[in-house]
């Protein structure tokens, strides 16, 4: 990649590909354009163009999901499992148990307490030690009274792949709507075919930051949570902006495109990665999981030493999402990881344009700093 720090940090964001910033160009108004900074929701000539190229990249969002669904472009995949949780609800009354999964991203593990404390009845499922859903725990948890299943697909902290195709089966067959938070999996993993909604955004792909969509499958009912001139399919207003999302058409298109190379690459670099970290303990399943993501711990290590003492990597104690926050992971801590074993692990991601001597040179950089603080 570039010079400076080696960027291990994927599941934070992903560097921008080259092809969604140039489809981004026409659209970015700069003053050679001609026309891109029209309004795409305008009548005229230039902002049907404009319009068009909305529509462009819709398709090519479109074409990753299931069949007999719409795109609605959000600002990001909080909004859109926002709307996804919290619009459907009305529709789903009386019901008003939501089960989710205590690993869940904040996105929706918070938007889920948040409604527990406006009176519905939340179940957060456990995790085994490997970061599975307990499936015994979602059978009895998953009842006639739920309106609504959500789980993410593949676990932001972890990288652990749920098993989602059997928890969408046990939403419908309780007759409740099946939400996936599938951020780390889109154009990686392979949907749920059955899901309701899926959540997803474009920064974690190789596209832009501030775009992101909700696919919703048609015939699911949705109240808007932002309301104004229902720009987008009366469930989202706001003008939307046709440049983040050519780059987010792009960017999937491209991971479309790319899934296999992408997937031997991300494999072998896991594999790579596995054998210069021998003797540091994997967080979470190894065999149900995207490779591109691997949480590692050594116990007695202090993290945020580390952290300071290897600045020519870039890579996470956690969640980037809730860095700062001084809580420890609940991601590990749902796992049945001590504060003292969370505060232990690291999470390093990579992908596309990682290459094999950047994660050979990262692993020299964190191991040897290791030995030197555990003496």
């Amino acid at each position: 990649m570039t010079s400076g720090p080696i960027y291990l940090d994927y599941q934070a964001t992903t560097p921008l590909a080259p092809e969604a910033c140039g489809a981004m160009q026409p659209w970015l108004g700069g003053p050679d354009s001609t026309g891109g900074w029209a309004n795409p929701h305008s009548a005229h000539l230039l902002g049907r163009k404009a319009s068009a190229a909305v529509e462009v990249a819709r398709g090519q969002i479109d074409a990753l999901m299931p069949k007999g669904g719409r795109v609605i472009f959000t600002s990001g995949a909080t909004e859109a499992l926002n709307l996804a949780i919290r619009g459907a609800l009305p529709a789903l009354a009386p019901r008003r148990r939501i089960v989710t999964i205590a690993t869940e991203h904040a996105a929706v593990r918070d938007t889920c307490l948040w409604l527990e404390a406006q009176g519905h009845d939340v179940v957060l499922l456990p995790v085994d030690c490997d970061g599975l859903v307990d499936m015994p725990a979602a059978r009895a948890a998953i009842t006639p009274d739920t309106a609504l299943v959500a789980a993410m697909l593949v676990n932001n902290e972890i990288g652990v792949i749920q098993p989602i195709e059997v928890l969408s089966d046990l939403a419908h067959a309780a007759g409740a709507l099946f939400v996936c938070d599938a951020v780390q999996g889109f154009g990686r993993v392979a949907l749920p075919q059955a899901a309701d909604m899926i959540a997803v955004t474009a920064h974690k792909i190789h596209g832009p930051k501030g775009i992101g969509a909700l696919w919703v499958r048609e015939g699911t009912a949705l109240e808007p949570l932002i309301h104004g001139g229902g720009q987008e399919q009366g469930l989202r207003s706001g003008t939307l902006s046709p440049a983040l999302c050519a780059g987010f058409g792009a960017a999937a298109k491209l991971a479309a495109q790319r899934a296999e190379e992408d997937a031997a690459h991300v494999a072998w670099l896991r594999d790579r990665a596995l054998e210069l970290f021998a003797g540091w303990q994997v967080n979470g399943s190894l065999s149900e999981r995207y490779p591109g993501n691997l949480n590692l711990r050594r116990d007695g290590l202090d993290v945020a030493r580390l952290m300071s003492d290897v600045r020519g990597v870039a890579f996470s104690a956690g969640s980037a999402c809730a860095s700062g926050s001084g809580r420890p992971s609940h991601v590990l801590t749902a796992l049945g990881l001590s504060s003292r074993e969370v505060r232990s692990s690291i999470r390093l991601g990579f992908g596309r344009y990682t290459g094999i001597d950047e994660i050979e040179r990262a692993a020299q950089l964190i191991v040897d700093a290791a030995n030197r603080q555990m003496g």
